[in-house]
């Protein structure tokens, strides 16, 4: 489905887009995915409109079968990639989780600035990206995933994502066509 209008009041949520994450193995070149993030953030802002910058800087407790990341982090794993050239006015949001809601007051961040509608981009599509959009979603945001401002560690999940699980929690577009629908 292609992206058809953009509320007044939406908002950019960029989700982990930061040095650790980047350097990562991914189906899709980060490269590609900070420039567009950061094309949509410089646009979003020329707007007036709020740009949200996500970054993890843990990790859920609990057992599970994947693999755990090991090792200690480099210092700088965590802070955002100068890329996105991060503003004074935007919203940062350091999670603990999967997703950009729980466990932080980004709903409440939102709200406050009477944001109706959010569109998201970021690594990983089928992890950070998903749960961000599922939860956007169930908190009643109109939801557009930027599919060329997303990618994955891991193509098949990328592509289950983008072609079965977005086109249930809102639309999906390119960027070029949301910079469109921006104005």
């Amino acid at each position: 489905m292609s992206a058809t209008v953009l509320d007044p009041t939406t908002a950019l949520i960029v989700v982990d887009l930061q040095k650790g994450i980047v350097s990562l193995p991914t189906a899709h070149p980060t490269a590609d995915v900070v420039a567009r993030s950061a094309e949509l953030a410089a646009a979003f802002r020329a707007k007036g409109l709020p740009v949200v910058l996500v970054r993890v800087t843990g990790g859920a407790p609990g057992r599970t079968e994947g693999p755990a990341r090991g090792g200690r982090p480099a210092a700088d794993w965590a802070d955002l990639v100068a890329e996105l050239d991060q503003q004074d006015g935007d919203i940062v949001v350091t999670k603990q989780q999967w997703g950009a809601f729980y466990g932080t007051d980004l709903d409440l961040q939102l709200r406050r600035r009477g944001v109706t509608q959010v569109v998201v981009t970021g690594v990983a599509t089928s992890i950070g990206v998903e749960s961000t959009a599922r939860s956007a979603h169930e908190h009643g945001y109109h939801v557009t995933v930027a599919t060329d401002a997303v990618t994955d560690m891991d193509e098949d999940a990328h592509k289950n994502s983008v072609e079965k699980i977005f086109p249930r929690l809102g639309e999906t577009d390119t960027t070029d066509a949301i910079l469109k629908l921006l104005g």
